[in-house]
């Protein structure tokens, strides 16, 4: 007898292996012998996916879409995409369908945003480019942030990558932009910025909105976490869904 495959992804932002076994125990719980549930985690962006083997395929794919449908409950304000895509892709698909252009303004992330971005085919639509300012005559210079700024609060600190966003704008004729300034370790953090502080910014139009984020982990989790997170600030704000972390504190 013939068996009927059917797939459905959700994608999440911000939550741990960990967190997600405690949100989904009971879900799973729930589902039917013939769908099975897996997670994929990557540095705070999660795919959820579900798999159903039948051999009835109208009921399969009544109890898939019933299913995703509870997870999209589950995680309502917590979604980046309701099918399998990345942050990269979700971004570029708001971007084409708004008619909006982006650039960013990367420190600490080093040109990750940018590599993220152009891995996605027809980017060149609405991406049109980065400036990697990892010193801070490059930020003065290029970007056209304060040195005032820069000697007082430093380079990772609110008032700096608001200028970089407000300056990469400015500089490409973009609409959109993201900076990101922080410290990826393993050395340079102090008892006010450890290791793991990013600054990011993100800016549609004339709204710019800023996070501080602690990342842990070794180098690359901290560049591979703030460009995530980055991402996925842009999107919600696109979205008109952006709200600040409940335990954001903007010192």
């Amino acid at each position: 007898m013939q068996q009927f495959k059917e797939t459905r992804h959700v994608v999440i932002y911000g939550y741990t292996h960990e967190e997600l076994n405690r949100v989904l125990r009971h879900f799973e719980e729930q589902l039917p012998e013939y769908i099975r549930l897996t997670i994929d985690n990557d540095h705070l962006v999660t795919r959820v996916t579900l798999t159903g083997i039948s051999t009835g395929v109208e009921l399969l794919r009544f109890k898939m879409n019933k299913y995703h449908r509870n997870l999209n409950d589950i995680f309502t304000t917590d979604i980046v995409a309701m099918d399998d895509y990345t942050p990269a892709e979700v971004l570029g698909g708001l971007l084409r369908e708004r008619e909006l252009t982006v650039a960013f303004a990367e420190s600490c992330t080093g040109g990750n945003l940018a590599h993220r971005i152009t891995q996605v085919p027809g980017s060149s639509a609405y991406f049109l480019g980065s400036v990697v300012s990892y010193s801070n005559d490059v930020k003065a210079n290029v970007l056209g942030v304060s040195r005032g700024n820069l000697g007082q609060y430093g380079a990772v600190s609110r008032q700096v990558v608001g200028e970089m966003a407000e300056g990469v704008t400015r500089l490409m004729h973009t609409d959109c932009a993201i900076a990101t300034s922080g410290i990826a370790g393993p050395d340079g953090g102090t008892r006010q910025k450890p290791v793991g502080t990013v600054w990011m910014a993100a800016k549609v139009q004339d709204k710019t909105v800023t996070e501080c984020m602690h990342f842990s982990g070794d180098r690359n989790t901290v560049i591979e976490s703030a460009t995530n997170h980055a991402l996925v600030m842009l999107i919600n704000l696109l979205r008109n869904s952006y709200e600040a972390p409940e335990d954001f504190n903007d010192e």
